[in-house]
């Protein structure tokens, strides 16, 4: 029989991706003992199958096409990509799938690293193997989320792919189905067609990215349909079998696809369901309810950060929240109690709620912060969208011949600022900061006007997007 050890900490982190490392780097940082658990690689899965190794294999591919589209380069770079260097290039940036560098890094910060699964088995405690952890300040759940698949008879022996399958592949398959229409599904429709996939997107709703502007999807439909692939909106999965290698769905219309592989990218679910939450009385598998300071909801010690709270399910918005949680902990630690948590705080995930900024890596690009017209709108504020043609910056021409996209701007009409900014065109996603800072700071739109953009560059259409409001 093994004998338990018990080993008490300051705080104890569930999870050692991006999000709780940053909650580790903050409440060691504070100078309180902190223990983190993980169950796979250290790094999470932002690390090892989504945003990094999605964005190092979509990289080559979107630098292609932006060199098709320039004046002395474009005929040198027409053949195809070449896709053993491109998965040797994702195969670097995710280490080859060891996290030796990132648990390094953990032990640098001064946090310790329990490798194993970890569950709640009561108030501030933690058990993982023999291991029982307790925490005097603060337990912090950083699981995030998994892919979701649909209901559908017999899918589990087909064995689709999910993001983690598509962005881990070693070889493009000559046809593969993807299912669903938004950031995994068009991100990596992009990439597979531009490997040489045969890719067909079955989109069950009206178009594709339907969280963002509707413009934003339009425009990434009509690039991926340029570039061969077929887009069928309207579309969804009835049954997917698989037969001598071949899959085969049939659709909710009665048409019969054949491909070598299906990507199912239909939502995410919490990584809650295993964690012993019904210890403590919360639901397993449910999503964490919490307050601005990321503390759970009836509770005084639990934490839950990043995609587990479903507030914000990106990476650099669950780093923003590990940010304020760390800053949270340390404080009630020191004493501090948070009786008022106010908007824009140290100690308040405010962006959550206002100004989360997303970059999509399709071709063209898309990017937004804030509120679309239509959620603005829905929220009670008087607003006017500002339409511009992203052709209207000098700089975008330059960037590219035949250069297309789109560009907007919400703007509060009471209080003259912006509540939401849209960008969609080649390399905008470099573009999205200085929105997102003109959101956040809720900077006036008299006071943007002195903000000069620089002669020539695609930023120009900031002024393009100023003049269009005060013409109307």
């Amino acid at each position: 029989m093994t004998e338990t050890e018990t080993i008490a900490y300051d705080v104890v982190v569930l999870g050692a991706g991006p999000v709780g490392e940053n909650i580790a780097d903050r409440t060691r940082a504070a100078g309180l003992t902190t223990a983190v658990v993980e169950s796979e690689l250290v790094g999470g899965e932002c690390s090892y199958w989504a945003c990094v190794p999605s964005k190092a294999l979509l990289r080559p591919v979107l630098a292609r096409a932006d060199a098709r589209r320039v004046p002395g380069l474009a005929q040198a770079v027409q053949g195809p990509l070449d896709a053993a260097a491109v998965f040797a290039h994702r195969n670097y940036f995710t280490s080859d799938w060891h996290d030796d560098g990132a648990a390094q890094w953990l032990d640098g910060v001064g946090a310790d690293l329990f490798r194993g699964h970890g569950r709640l088995t009561g108030p501030r405690t933690v058990t993982v193997g023999d291991k029982v952890l307790t925490a005097r300040h603060a337990v912090a759940v950083a699981t995030g989320t998994r892919a979701v698949l649909p209901p559908l008879p017999g899918l589990a022996e087909v064995k689709p792919w999910t993001s983690r399958e598509a962005t881990s592949a070693q070889v493009v398959p000559g046809r593969l189905v993807v299912v669903g229409g938004g950031v995994v599904a068009t991100e990596m429709a992009t990439l597979y067609q531009a490997l040489g996939a045969q890719v067909t997107v079955l989109v069950r709703g009206k178009g594709l990215l339907d969280r963002m502007e509707p413009f934003a999807g339009e425009l990434v439909a009509e690039a991926l349909t340029e570039a061969g692939a077929d887009v069928r909106t309207g579309t969804s999965a009835q049954s997917v079998t698989r037969s001598d290698g071949t899959v085969v769905v049939i659709t909710d219309t009665g048409e019969r696809i054949e491909a070598d592989e299906i990507l199912f990218a239909v939502g995410r679910a919490p990584r809650t369901d295993d964690l012993g939450l019904e210890t403590v009385g919360l639901e397993p598998g449910s999503w964490l309810t919490v307050d601005d300071s990321l503390l759970v909801t009836g509770t005084d010690w639990l934490y839950g950060v990043g995609d587990v709270n479903h507030r914000a399910l990106l990476t650099h918005q669950g780093k923003y929240q590990a940010r304020i949680a760390g800053a949270a902990i340390a404080a009630r630690a020191a004493g501090n109690p948070l009786t008022e948590i106010g908007p824009w705080s140290a100690h308040a995930a405010t962006a959550d709620h206002r100004s989360v900024p997303q970059v999509v890596f399709t071709d063209p690009e898309a990017a937004a912060v804030g509120l679309s017209l239509a959620e603005a709108e829905q929220a009670g504020y008087r607003v006017r969208a500002v339409d511009v043609d992203m052709s209207s910056a000098s700089g975008a021409g330059l960037y590219a011949d035949g250069y297309k996209g789109r560009a907007r701007m919400v703007v509060d009409l009471e209080e003259e600022i912006l509540r939401g900014v849209t960008f969609v065109g080649p390399g905008v996603g470099e573009l999205i900061h200085s929105a997102t800072v003109a959101v956040v700071g809720q900077v006036p739109i008299s006071r943007l006007w002195h903000a000069v953009p620089s002669f020539p560059t695609i930023s120009e259409v900031w002024l393009r997007l100023l003049e269009a409001f005060r013409d109307k």
